[in-house]
């Protein structure tokens, strides 16, 4: 039996991110461990999709003030300062999740690391009725670390996909991995498409 009360939460794959004509890459960034974990979640988005499980994709948003300018945090303006106005602004394609992975279902905005602040990603799994989470996407030391910790504070079951998330290198990757092991369940991509979603 398929699992009810389930939902895919896509977190951050965006163009922007990802795609080489995409903000990160054009800033210099190598994006490529970004890339293969779009690899390894398209052929499992595609059967969730098939399932008629929900699709939930977070999308990181920079919004402009006044002057058109870009507001950005301190913390990120020194880490990535080559964003600019008009990255990871709603309706551009940057902010677009990726074609291999699109369309998700429904979409949330956030402007910090974790999906459920300040943004309706609480009030949508209520109002689907969601109480397991399989989360992928990136960073995992940013916003999946973040997006698994406010989940599991909200009494969520959450599925977290181990390569279905890429860190700013490969040890943060693994380190918050280990620091997330007792918040949620671990699968790989292709474990949890071979279980069909049955008992996962």
């Amino acid at each position: 039996m398929i699992a009810s009360g389930a939902a895919l939460l896509l977190l951050d794959l965006q163009n922007d991110f990802i795609h080489e004509k995409g903000a990160y890459a054009q800033g210099g960034v190598d994006v490529t461990a970004f890339q293969r974990v779009v690899a390894r979640l398209e052929p499992l988005v595609a059967m969730i999709r098939q399932y008629g499980l929900p699709i939930i994709s977070s999308h990181f948003t920079l919004i402009g003030d006044m002057n058109r300018d870009v507001m950005i945090s301190d913390h990120l303006r020194q880490l990535r300062p080559f964003l600019k106005a008009g990255d990871f602004q709603p309706g551009t394609f940057g902010h677009r999740l990726v074609d291999e992975l699109g369309p998700s279902d429904f979409s949330v905005e956030k402007v910090t690391y974790s999906a459920f602040y300040m943004s309706r990603l609480d009030w949508l799994l209520k109002q689907l009725g969601v109480e397991r989470l399989i989360v992928g996407g990136i960073v995992t030391n940013g916003a999946v670390a973040s997006t698994v910790r406010d989940a599991h504070l909200r009494g969520l079951d959450v599925t977290l996909l181990s390569d279905g998330c890429a860190g700013a290198s490969d040890e943060s990757h693994h380190c918050n991995l280990q620091a997330l092991s007792g918040l949620a369940t671990f699968m790989r991509c292709d474990e949890l498409q071979a279980s069909k979603l049955v008992e996962f």
